[in-house]
């Protein structure tokens, strides 16, 4: 499906609610194109977790359960609830399916809303059921590398405050290791270079603020906000042509921890009948 305006043409799929691809008036691309070579993802979103869990399973009041890596919603098809030219809902509920790996009533809405050079994504959660539901939920969009016009450019990412914030890694099973190391923010700002990535993805488990600047040097840039999403990962697979910028509440499980999906930093643990919000806000510059 498409949603559209003067500025943006945007394609979601039914599949996850996943963004497809993000178009300027002017025919610049800005989102990854899904190359199964590198990488066959867009922009997943990540729900009940985020992350690998310990040998593919989570232990949920007790009982453990099969959890495939960054959760099911993202293999899972939203119906469509609402459709407008410049917006649209998806929505996916508990399932015979959905309960075989998290059993939990839920309902779990995806909005993408265009405005001017800004698509925002607004997702709901809701725990239909008569009990506490643990749960981590991210976005995991990836934005090409070069950005249009950008080409020889250098690319960096600038935070909105001077920190240094210090990152964690992942071992080779997925699982979050406990040194911490030395940020790679100067000032508030990390030039991007392929080999930052050569151990997998930056991970920093209190955030880096409410959002970030991608950009490359005296051109083009990705202009990203969030809310309630406290921490955040940067990842590529080491050479490939884009960059993935994702803010989360929820990480993986951490190396020696065990399973439980609590032990998780940032789960969410939402009462009976309540709901939570997430949004993104993106907005594109070209130079």
């Amino acid at each position: 499906m498409r949603i559209a305006n003067s500025e943006l043409t945007v394609e979601i799929a039914p599949l996850g609610a996943e963004l497809q691809s993000i178009t300027s008036a002017n025919g610049d691309n800005w989102l990854w194109h899904g190359d199964p070579a590198w990488w066959s993802g867009r922009a997943p979103l990540l729900f009940p977790v985020v992350g690998k869990s310990p040998d593919g399973a989570v232990t949920i009041e007790g009982k453990r359960y099969p959890m495939l890596p960054h959760g099911f919603a993202r293999r899972s098809v939203f119906d469509v609830a609402q459709e407008r030219p410049e917006q649209v809902t998806l929505m996916l509920r508990a399932s015979d399916e959905t309960r075989q790996s998290f059993p939990f009533e839920f309902f779990l809405s995806v909005t993408h809303a265009l405005a001017g050079r800004t698509l925002t994504t607004t997702v709901e959660v809701g725990n239909l059921d008569v009990r506490d539901m643990p749960f981590g939920f991210g976005f995991h969009p990836a934005f090409v590398w070069p950005l249009p016009g950008g080409e020889d450019q250098r690319h960096y990412l600038k935070l909105r405050t001077a920190d240094e914030p210090r990152f964690l890694e992942l071992d080779a099973d997925g699982l979050i290791l406990p040194d911490v190391h030395a940020s790679p923010f100067t000032k508030g700002e990390m030039t991007l270079e392929h080999a930052l990535f050569g151990n997998d993805a930056l991970l920093f488990p209190f955030g880096v603020d409410d959002g970030i600047r991608y950009a490359a040097e005296g051109g083009s840039s990705v202009e990203l906000s969030w809310t309630n999403l406290p921490n955040f990962a940067v990842w590529q697979k080491q050479g490939a042509p884009y960059i993935c910028l994702e803010p989360w509440h929820g990480m993986a499980a951490r190396k020696g921890a065990g399973d439980a999906i609590t032990a998780r930093t940032g789960t969410v643990t939402l009462a009976a009948n309540a709901t939570t919000n997430f949004t993104l806000s993106v907005t594109f510059n070209r130079a």
